[in-house]
Order: structure tokens, then sequence, then C-alpha cells
């Protein structure tokens, strides 16, 4: 079951919400709405993550009730070694299996062939966060098991994300807010991410795909850069759609989760660009892995080391095969030409050409992700690299660039760019809301307006529309 569903918004939504304000028991209500979301997709796996889920709540216990940093640190140790054992386990072995074996030249290690457990990158991610969070006393542990648990299974963030901190939303945990005054507010992220997804995604996503589908021998330059301009709208509106239902979603829980994107494709670096796309990730690497392993606080050696571990590591987290490595390293390695030298350059540039080359360089890091392999990833590069070739020998795309697909890559491209918040700005007042306390500083960096409800309403009767004479097209990023 996805959130750009029929069965979702008509059927699993009304009914959770009615359950989950009438009754007495939230934390409940909400851990039992959540156990049936991820069983209706992953059935038997739901144990695994019940499982994950205990250790983890005894451990971090454990963790808090141990004198001595020695034996705590020992307790954390086990706790984060398992989580990402179990990781390891179900997302890499059949990956390190197939590398051994390809180094090698014969079949060293056994083939392995699992499912992936869905969301389980995400799970673990906070799992781990929550035990060392506890281990540093940033945040009290959870005695309460019903509520420890809904955290972890909570649906909106299950699978895809946000990353939630358990320090993010503990209070509200505790707190009882079934209340209407985030309802509006609500709605209308679930709304805007489920346009995001449906009209502009999934609709570039037949020229990414077709693109990326064809053979290299007879796929023109011009094609392959208009199949890599679909894909990276695709990615942002699919992922970022997601993020802003998951948004909508909690706060109708009465709950508020982190901002995940702020236009990223404005960015004027890749460091920038790493501020602004999926930001709970990064700001993860950020206090997890970059500063315990110094940060850039012990010299040049020791920040490039630092550097390519936390890239290396996002590669890897993404995707079990070598074209994701890649993709992490390069985003890595440009990273470390702009603190060492090209950031400065870039500084006395014109604002036009530092944009240009943060796109440009996403885009082409985007083709390690989406292509199916590191050769046709790199044969794919080649084709781009003469950018004067014919548009395309494919008479196969001329049916895909219809009326459609040109609004949503022209649409897309603008909503892109914060220019939408800019108009807003100018035609009227921010939306009158008074500051909240529980608002994440990185939800009020931008004023949140308020969309007309016409517009509302039309993007949502579209967007069912299309969904209802539309087959399954789940979020792209459910498979990491």
């Amino acid at each position: 079951m996805v959130f750009s569903s029929v069965i979702f918004i008509f059927y699993f939504l009304p009914v959770f919400l009615l359950g989950y304000y009438v009754s007495g028991w939230r934390a409940g209500a909400l851990l039992t709405g959540s156990a049936v979301f991820y069983v209706w997709g992953e059935g038997a796996y739901v144990f695994l993550l019940l499982g994950l889920i205990g250790l983890n709540y005894a451990g971090s216990r454990w963790v808090d009730a141990t004198p001595g940093r020695p034996r705590r640190l020992a307790i954390l140790t086990a706790l984060v070694i398992a989580d990402f054992a179990v990781l390891g386990f179900f997302k890499y072995s059949e990956f390190l299996a197939h590398t051994v074996n390809q180094l090698a030249h014969r079949q060293l290690a056994p083939e392995v062939h699992q499912t992936l457990p869905l969301g389980i990158s995400f799970f673990t991610f906070q799992l781990v966060s929550y035990v060392i969070d506890v281990h540093r006393g940033a945040v009290k542990v959870e005695r309460d098991l019903t509520r420890f648990a809904a955290y972890i299974l909570m649906f909106p963030h299950l699978i895809a994300g946000p990353i939630v901190r358990y320090a993010d939303i503990r209070d509200e945990m505790h707190a009882d807010r079934r209340t209407t005054a985030h309802l509006g507010l609500g709605f209308q992220y679930f709304i805007v991410g489920l346009c995001q997804k449906v009209l502009i995604a999934n609709t570039v996503a037949p020229l990414a795909d077709h693109a990326f589908a064809a053979d290299l021998a007879h796929l023109a330059s011009g094609a392959a850069w208009l199949g890599i301009w679909a894909y990276t709208l695709q990615i942002y509106f699919d992922f970022c759609g997601y993020s802003n239902m998951a948004i909508g979603l909690a706060f109708l829980l009465g709950f508020t989760f982190p901002k995940n994107f702020d236009y990223p494709y404005v960015a004027q670096s890749i460091t920038d660009f790493w501020r602004r796309w999926h930001m709970s990730l990064s700001s993860w690497f950020r206090d997890y892995v970059y500063i315990p392993l110094g940060g850039n606080r012990h010299g040049l050696a020791q920040t490039v080391r630092n550097l390519l571990i936390v890239f290396f590591l996002t590669g890897l987290w993404h995707g079990a095969a070598w074209r994701f490595i890649v993709w992490g390293l390069y985003h890595g390695a440009f990273l470390m030409l702009e603190r060492f030298g090209l950031g400065g350059l870039l500084d006395r540039a014109p604002r036009p050409v530092r944009h240009a080359y943060a796109i440009v360089v996403v885009m082409v890091g985007w083709v390690f992700f989406r292509a199916d392999s590191l050769p046709q990833a790199l044969g794919f590069l080649a084709i781009m690299a003469h950018p004067l070739g014919p548009l395309s020998t494919d008479a196969g795309l001329a049916i895909l660039l219809n009326a459609q697909t040109f609004s949503a890559l022209a649409v897309g491209s603008v909503l892109a760019m914060p220019l939408l918040p800019a108009l807003m700005e100018r035609l009227r007042a921010p939306r009158a809301e008074p500051p909240r306390p529980d608002l994440p500083g990185r939800l009020q960096t931008r004023s949140v307006h308020a969309l007309p409800i016409p517009v509302l309403a039309v993007g949502f009767v579209i967007s069912i529309a299309i969904l209802v004479g539309s087959t399954l097209n789940p979020f792209l990023y459910f498979r990491f």
C-alpha cells in the first residue's frame, strides 16, 4: 500500500484517522494502524521489525541503567552491530557474494538471493540514532514499549523517511496532540506531495525509462539528455512528494517531522546541494559518522578521509551496487574539490555560472544512480558528451513527447525553483499562522503559505482521476 493509491486515500486513511481520533489510547491506535499498514505490504517481515524494536528497546534501557562509560559503550556497540548486521544480511549479502566470486573468477561464496524488507534502510537508521542518542544523553530513554514501537513503526515515515530522530518527537509522543490546529496544513502538504508524485514524477517517468532502456548503439545525444532531464525531475518530485505527504500525514496525527528538501536544484555548489537534498539523511551522516570520525578538525588528510567514508557509505546506503558507490564517491570528490579550492572560484563566479555548474554535476551523477549497471552508465555518459548530435534516432521517443509530457517537464522545471513562494510573497502576506515552538526550525526557514483551496481541490481531483486509471507506481525510494 502506497500513499498515492486509491486504497490508501479512500479506505485506509479515513478508517485509521477515525479510530485514531476516537481512541483513548493514541499510541496503541498509532501502533496498530502502522502494523496493519506494514503487514499489507510486507507480511511476515513485520516480525523482523518487531524483533528489532524489542531488541533496541531492551538494549537502550540496559544502556541507560548501566553505570560506567566502558560498559555502556560495550552494550551500545553490540546493539549497533546487531542492527547493521540485519541490514547487511538482507541488503548487502547478495552483492558481497557476487563481488567475491567475480574477483576470484570462481564461486567461493554461495549465491544469496534475499528479498529486501520494505523500508529497512530507514528504520535501521532510526533505531541506531535512538540508541546512540540514549547513550549520549541527548534523549531520555523511552520506558513505554508501545510508544517506542509506535515511533519506529509510525507509517508516515516507516517506508521512505524522512529519518525522524526520537528527540524530534519525544515530547509529542508523550502529549495528546489530536487537535484540529494542524489539519489544514496537513491536508495541504499531503495534496501538494500527491500532485508532485502523480502529475509530475509519474508523467515524466516513461521518458526517463525509455532513454535508459534504449540500445546505446542507437541512442542519440539529445535523447540521452532529454532522458536524464526527465529523471532529474522524476526523482526529485517522487521523493520530495513522498516526504511532503509524510509531513502532511504527521500533521494530521499531531506530529511535526523535519523538512527533507529545500529546493536542491537551486544549489550554487555541490556542498549547497547536500544541504538541501535528503536533509534528514545528510544530517544523520554528519552527526553519527562525520563528526565522530573527527570531521574537519584534524587536518587535511583526515578531512579527506572522513568525507570519502561518508560519501562511500551514502552511496552504499542507497543500494548494493557499484554504481551507487561510484555515485556517492563522485559527489564526495566534488565536495573535496570545493573545500580545497574550487569553492573559492565559485564564490567569485556569477550566480548563473554557479547554478549551471551545480545542476550539470548533479545530472551527470544521476546517470550512475539511474543506470542498470556501471558499464551502461559510462556508455550513457559517453553519448551525452556529444551534445551536438540529433535529438533522437528512435521513433518510439516521438510517441512519448506529447503535450502532457512537455507540460510536466516545463511545470516541473519551474516548480523545482522557489518561484511560487516568491510570487506568493509578492501577491499577498504569508499565511497568518503564529510561530509554534513545536515546528522545527527548518520548516520555518520559509514562510508557510496557504495555497488557495480551489487549486488544491483541482490538483487532488486530477491526481485521483489519473490514479484510478493507472497501475501501481511505487515511490522510487521504496527500493532503498
